[in-house]
């Protein structure tokens, strides 16, 4: 198996350079997971590595044989499960194919025969292949891989057609996980994957004899999965690579910041000392400078010395100030720190009555989607829903916000504002500005009051550009900050943590803890449901 290697690649998208020469060597063996903050690039670069876009200058030198989760399914509507799968399974069967062939040729062919060697390396080449990956145990394998998947119930002559978005998600990922390729690249893999399906595809992965390269905000995933892990965020020197899982990560990561500020402090202090000396001592050595008295009397014999010596200070200083000036360390980057006073606004009941209860649910039914007998949320509620997928997670959170209807009673407090984060993040005018959205949302006197720079979601330099040009994490920021910018008393929120980055999932969770209003997350994120610190239901 072949290394995955890039050299100073660049890449401009909508104006900004998103990649400024990156380079990266992937040797087999190695689980690579890229992090950053959302527009750093990663889906860009992993587009870069697969050869789905090229970039403005670089180059790429990838193994023939190379998976790419996101890449579009070579498969219309009318095609099957059972098409995708035979798909996957074809090199292998091509690969025990033509070891049948090769070992027939080689038994009609005599050893001392001019043909034999020939035949011979390419009998070689090709069972190392197959043994590479797993050829043998191929179509076993992929009545595994559905299964782990989640996919076992469903039928295999299913048109594609008919799979929801998630499902399509996971057939994707199986038929990358059948084939085995040589490197494997895999944007946001555990989407749509329930507890038992990720910690199927960690299992896989970390089988893998090949390049693993994977962009994730999964936290407890990069911690199972990675042996090193790439920051896309701005360094001293370009992206950092840390050997690693996410846990490592984060330690190195804060004393990488730290010795970047403190060496960053102490050029600034040696250049505004160079500055000062080049200045004064050139005063010192200028010509028709009037003597000091304690000079006078020997003046004559010394002063060509003393000269000498002051010109040579003057000259390097100003050499070390030219060197310093030149190549001096760039300011570290003011990083974006999640700031939201609160998530949920208070109850607008009296004190009294601030504990009491927002909404209450009794035998609430949506057909085939949902099925609970009775929740009640309370004014100051912060409530985990948990499930596998398809247990109704979203449609709970639909019913909350009053967006489905359903059978049963469903109680809300008069005038309770509800507002919802969604999983997908659309905006009606993808040719508005980030700011102008911003505006119209909320409107001009509560964006006045709240600018959207204040929340620490997204950069100045995103602000002037189109909503349709931002990463699919940064229209989630975006989405985040219209509802936090005017809180609701109860905030909904559906798998806040996809698409966003480490860094800021870490600082949402904080916030989630404090502050007034009810709060309900549904969440299948491994990391944050280990650590939460309210109630949890499990559909």
């Amino acid at each position: 198996m072949t290394p995955l290697l890039a050299h100073d690649l660049v890449r401009t998208l909508g104006g900004r350079r998103v990649l400024d020469g990156v380079s990266l060597t992937a040797a087999p063996g190695h689980r690579i997971g890229l992090i950053g903050e959302n527009g750093a690039g990663k889906s860009t670069l992993l587009r870069l590595l697969a050869g789905v876009d090229e970039p403005d200058s670089g180059t790429v030198v990838r193994p023939a044989d190379l998976g790419f989760l996101h890449q579009r399914m070579p498969f219309d509507a009318s095609s099957t499960i059972a098409d995708v799968l035979d798909d996957a399974l074809r090199e292998a069967r091509d690969d025990l194919a033509e070891l049948d062939r090769l070992a027939q040729a080689l038994a009609d062919v005599p050893p001392d025969s001019p043909g034999y060697v020939d035949l011979l390396g390419r009998y070689g080449e090709r069972l190392d292949h197959a043994q590479d990956h797993e050829a043998w145990d191929a179509d076993r394998r992929a009545e595994i891989v559905v299964a782990g998947l989640g996919l076992g119930g469903v039928r295999a002559d299913r048109a594609l057609g008919s799979l929801s978005g998630g499902q399509r998600g996971r057939l994707a990922l199986a038929a990358l996980l059948v084939r085995r390729p040589s490197a494997l690249l895999l944007d946001e893999p555990t989407n749509h994957l329930d507890d038992a399906a990720t910690a199927f595809l960690e299992e896989q992965l970390r089988g893998l004899p090949g390049v693993v390269m994977v962009a994730s905000h999964d936290r407890a995933f990069l911690d199972a999965v990675c042996t090193d892990l790439i920051d896309l965020d701005p360094a001293v020197g370009g992206p950092v690579r840390y050997g690693g899982n996410y846990s490592a990560y984060q330690a190195e990561k804060r004393a990488e910041r730290q010795r970047w500020e403190r060496r960053f402090a102490e050029e600034q202090e040696e250049l505004a000392e160079l500055r000062r000396a080049a200045a004064v001592t050139a005063h010192q050595v200028a010509p028709g400078r009037m003597k000091r008295d304690n000079e006078k009397m020997g003046y004559g014999h010394t002063s060509g010395r003393v000269q000498n010596q002051i010109s040579r200070r003057v000259r390097s200083a100003a050499r070390r100030l030219e060197d310093l000036e030149r190549d001096q360390v760039p300011k570290p980057p003011e990083p974006l720190r999640f700031h939201a006073t609160a998530l949920a606004a208070a109850s607008g009941e009296s004190a009294e009555s601030a504990d009491g209860i927002l909404m209450s649910l009794r035998d609430v039914r949506v057909p085939g989607r949902l099925t609970l007998d009775s929740l009640d949320v309370s004014a100051t509620a912060r409530l985990l829903v948990t499930g596998a997928n398809g247990a109704g997670k979203s449609t709970l959170l639909a019913v909350l916000a009053g967006r489905l209807e359903a059978v049963g009673v469903v109680r809300r407090r008069n005038g309770l504002r509800v507002g919802l984060l969604a999983q997908d993040t659309e905006f009606d005018q993808p040719d508005r500005t980030v700011r102008e959205t911003y505006e119209l949302a909320l409107g001009a006197e509560r964006a006045e009051a709240v600018p959207l720079g204040s929340l620490g979601l997204l950069g100045p330099r995103d602000l002037g550009r189109r909503v349709g040009e931002l990463s699919v994490g940064q229209g989630r920021r975006l989405a985040l900050a219209l509802l936090v910018a005017d809180p609701p008393e109860l905030l909904l929120l559906d798998e806040p943590t996809n698409h966003l980055s480490p860094r800021l999932c870490d600082e949402l969770e904080e916030a989630l803890s404090t502050g007034p209003g009810a709060i309900v997350i549904a969440s299948h994120d491994r990391w944050l449901r280990s650590r939460w610190p309210g109630r949890e239901i499990r559909l």
